[in-house]
């Protein structure tokens, strides 16, 4: 299987739980500004939320991707208000074709004193058990 993880991080949470994806899968973690150099049976996207919303490098980078190039889009995140970014992640996905896994993961993230410290140690064993179960 051949395996890729992308992610856009303001807060660097997305691109601490793309390292323990990594850890996983035996891929190298990237932005979203690195486009996919070839097919992949899955992609991991990872986002968080800003004021409601996935940053624009998500749907810039969802725009670069080819239904024929990806077979399998599992999404991960974290935020502090709203429940989760997969939805808004599975939208644009689904938009362009692509096959978005109903797997997901998200968990909390911190936003000043609110969720203050997350994701943690337990939200990323969590991540990790997750991902184990995604490569089965």
């Amino acid at each position: 299987m051949k395996y890729a993880i992308r992610f856009f991080s303001k807060f660097g949470h997305s691109e601490q739980m793309a390292k323990v994806v990594a850890e996983v899968v035996n891929a190298k973690p990237e932005t979203v500004a690195v486009p996919l150099s070839e097919p992949v049976d899955t992609l991991y996207l990872g986002a968080g939320v800003f004021l409601g919303k996935v940053n624009g490098a998500i749907g810039q980078f969802i725009d670069t991707l080819k239904p024929e190039q990806v077979k399998n889009v599992v999404c991960f995140g974290s935020c502090a208000i709203i429940d989760s970014p997969v939805p808004q992640m599975r939208k644009m996905l689904e938009a362009k074709g692509i096959r978005c896994d109903e797997r997901s993961f998200t968990c909390k993230g911190s936003m000043g004193p609110l969720h203050s410290g997350h994701p943690n140690q337990q939200d990323l064993a969590d991540l990790r058990a997750f991902i184990e179960k995604t490569i089965k």
